[in-house]
């Protein structure tokens, strides 16, 4: 028998499980964070589950899959859209999510196990929720204080704990939803911080909760050929977006260029398109600079190819919640430089590759290039460290997890 409405199709009296799995969307190009419900979705069906995917609109699914390499089957999987259509509430939606509160809790009342791979939502009971994203929990003073706004003073504080106040105490509870906050003072929530940084920056604000810290998916590998690496090379795979700080990437390498003496070159990958201000900008650098290469998306041995092809690395990015690039990089052999905050400081573990401005970067870079024992060593520490996100290890540790998710069945997802 089956009950359709809102789109969505549920099996009954099949004897199976039954997963309901929320994501924002999936863009035309892959990054770290598209891994995590494929993965799931994939080993949930390898298992026997039916699995509901609740988007916020349509999405690239079967291209995102096939980018991936993580086999979904697309008929046996029930895709269902959460935001409203009406542009109007879709603004609402965006500050208070009633309208995805809504249809995700009467999905889940056909679903024996509720898991979010885009942090905190309510399902309306007891869930597994897989922190990803820091600058979007839905409370704007969490956000003021990740990206450091200025404190708030006088009568703009005055106004912010009175909307907050009528928010916590009256609209939400009136509109039927629990904010982030809410959900993470719950203890029957199940929260999975991507890092040990996330898990502190959270508690730092919200205080204690109840937590399990679970690295996101590194499950791309390299191929035993070997290859000639470009000693001078360095290399960015990123996407081409302000937050990744590209720009900054270009300016510690031509640094590095000149403390060296040596023609570094460096390559950068990731999408180009849809042009927008940004990646015009990165264009126009490129174009200035002759040792600054743009290899556009790369995927499968494009990408293998271009990580094996150089000898170091650069992620600029401060306050990512892990940096699956900086994971791929260690895997590639080669050696990252990483800054002193975020994720990524905690995935290479090793103070000598990381730097606090872009002059540190540089220099850092620099003595890479001109100190073949230092290089030496970084690269051995390096090697080591991506034996801690190996493939088989990331798998070993997801199976384990949906080992526990699932033998909790029903009981624990309805508590």
């Amino acid at each position: 028998m089956e009950k359709k409405g809102d789109g969505e199709t549920v099996r009954r009296g099949s004897g199976r499980k039954r997963a309901l799995i929320y994501f924002t969307h999936f863009a035309a190009s892959i990054g770290g964070s598209e891994y995590l419900p494929l993965l799931v979705i994939a080993s949930l069906q390898r298992r026997g589950v039916d699995v509901t995917l609740a988007l916020n609109w349509r999405s690239e699914i079967e291209c995102a899959s096939r980018l991936a390499g993580v086999p979904i089957d697309m008929d046996a999987l029930k895709v269902v859209l959460v935001k409203p259509k009406s542009a109007l509430l879709r603004k609402i939606d965006a500050s208070y999510p009633f309208c995805r509160t809504r249809r995700l809790k009467r999905l889940a009342k056909d679903a024996d196990i509720c898991i979010s791979c885009a942090n905190m939502v309510d399902f309306g009971k007891s869930a597994h929720h897989f922190v990803f994203l820091l600058r979007h929990f839905g409370d704007n003073a969490f956000n003021d204080y990740f990206m450091k706004a200025p404190p708030l003073t006088g009568l703009a504080l005055a106004k912010r704990r009175l909307r907050t106040f009528v928010a916590e105490r009256f609209l939400r509870p009136l509109l039927g939803f629990r904010s982030s906050r809410s959900l993470l003072a719950d203890p029957r929530e199940h929260i999975y911080p991507n890092s040990l940084y996330v898990e502190k920056t959270m508690r730092d604000f919200y205080g204690p909760f109840t937590s399990e810290v679970f690295y996101p998916p590194t499950v791309f590998e390299f191929g035993a050929a070997a290859t000639e690496r470009d000693a001078l090379a360095v290399v960015c795979l990123s996407r081409i977006i302000p937050e990744k700080r590209v720009l900054e990437i270009v300016e510690a390498v031509e640094m590095a260029r000149a403390k060296s003496g040596l023609a570094l070159r460096l390559r950068i990958g990731g999408q180009l398109e849809p042009p927008t201000a940004y990646t015009a900008a990165v264009r126009k650098c490129a174009e200035e600079r002759d040792w600054v290469e743009l290899a556009g998306a790369l995927y499968g041995a494009d990408k293998e190819k271009f990580l094996l092809s150089a000898s170091f690395a650069m992620h600029a990015e401060r306050d990512e919640a892990f940096g699956i690039s900086v994971v791929e990089y260690l895997k590639a052999g080669l050696v990252p430089v990483v800054p002193d905050g975020g994720g990524a400081r905690e995935i290479v573990d090793n103070p000598d590759l990381t730097f606090s401005t872009t002059e540190d970067a540089a220099n850092i870079i620099a003595r890479l290039a001109t100190d073949a024992a230092f290089a030496a060593r970084q690269r051995e520490r390096c090697r080591e460290r991506a034996l801690r996100f190996s493939r088989d290890e990331y798998m070993r540790r997801q199976e384990e997890l949906l080992d526990r998710i699932l033998g909790a069945g029903g009981a624990a997802a309805n508590a």
